[in-house]
């Protein structure tokens, strides 16, 4: 009979059991936090881009000017315990679930008899609805800590509404209840489905060619090749999604009842958009988003594959 000692040991040999999920959400995480200290710049710019009243900005140099002179170089970095906090978690839920999802893709395929060695060569389709399962198991945790996010990057810097993010947590859940806290989170789970659907496909399909042109395994990839891999992932996410991400910042920092509150949901505030601005309303912040793009998501995948080949 084996003892409890070897009953671990045997858990932690066992690359599809816990210690793989282990490394799945150790990796991820590092990932999620390059991605926040990259990205966050950028993104503060994005957000007041989309959702101030026309012409507040002349555009994206404009905006990140003003931040700087009337609020000064830390206030790039406004919200950003949140997203330091709750996007490592996203991520590492983000690729664990992707992980596991490729996983059972490969067992399938091996039983059919395709896929290459371990039927880990994945099909186009396996890969996008790999992406889009990780991107919806994060839209649970991204949407709120998005939401919470954007309230303190867009509130005024003279007369701030709340202290941080756990006093914006505690007004807003006090206030308003759970529903106050998921606000924006239909078009958050549309973002987050169909944009790491083509993110990851993006990813996985250029990093599966590359081992396929080496003939070697994945961890034989200089890591470096992730960086432009990361890259281009990002574009497919951002070209794919990016009028679900204004709806869902507008929705996120609209007032939650009475005369403040613009939309009654996604669709009205859709047509309204339409309505008031036509296609560039869709299109607001779209230039700091893909400049920090490239940056934002190679850090995220060379954080992930350096963290996934040490933890192996």
């Amino acid at each position: 009979m084996a003892s409890g000692l070897d009953s671990v040991e045997e858990i932690l040999r066992d690359d599809s059991g816990l210690l793989q999920t282990a490394k799945d959400l150790g990796a991820g995480t590092v990932g999620g936090i390059a991605q926040v200290l990259v990205g966050q710049p950028f993104d503060i710019v994005k957000v007041r881009m989309q959702t101030a009243s026309v012409g507040t900005y002349t555009g994206m140099g404009d905006c990140a000017r003003r931040i700087l002179v009337q609020e000064g170089p830390l206030a790039f970095y406004k919200g950003t315990l949140t997203p330091l906090l709750g996007i490592g978690v996203c991520v590492s839920i983000q690729f664990a679930a992707l992980q596991s999802v490729k996983r059972s893709f490969a067992e399938r395929n091996l039983r059919a008899g395709r896929g290459g060695k371990g039927g880990e060569e994945l099909g186009a389709g396996q890969l996008f609805v790999a992406g889009a399962i990780a991107g919806l198991a994060n839209g649970v945790v991204s949407g709120p800590v998005e939401h919470i996010r954007i309230r303190l990057q867009t509130q005024p810097a003279a007369a701030p509404l709340y202290t941080g993010p756990w006093g914006a947590i505690r007004t807003i859940y006090g206030s308003h209840g759970l529903a106050g806290i998921f606000k924006g989170q239909v078009p958050t789970f549309l973002r987050e489905g169909v944009g790491y659907g083509a993110y990851f496909w993006a990813y996985e399909t250029l990093m599966q060619r590359e081992m396929k042109r080496r003939g070697c395994a994945r961890a034989e990839v200089p890591a470096l090749w992730a960086v432009g891999f990361g890259a281009a992932a990002g574009y497919a996410l951002w070209f794919t999604i990016y009028p679900f991400d204004v709806l869902k910042s507008r929705i996120q920092t609209d007032g939650f009842s009475g005369p403040e509150r613009k939309y009654t949901g996604m669709v009205d505030c859709a047509r309204k958009l339409w309505a008031a601005e036509g296609v560039k309303g869709f299109t607001r912040g779209l230039g700091p988003t893909l400049l920090r793009s490239p940056f934002a998501n190679g850090a995220t995948f060379i954080a992930f594959e350096l963290a996934y080949r040490a933890l192996s």
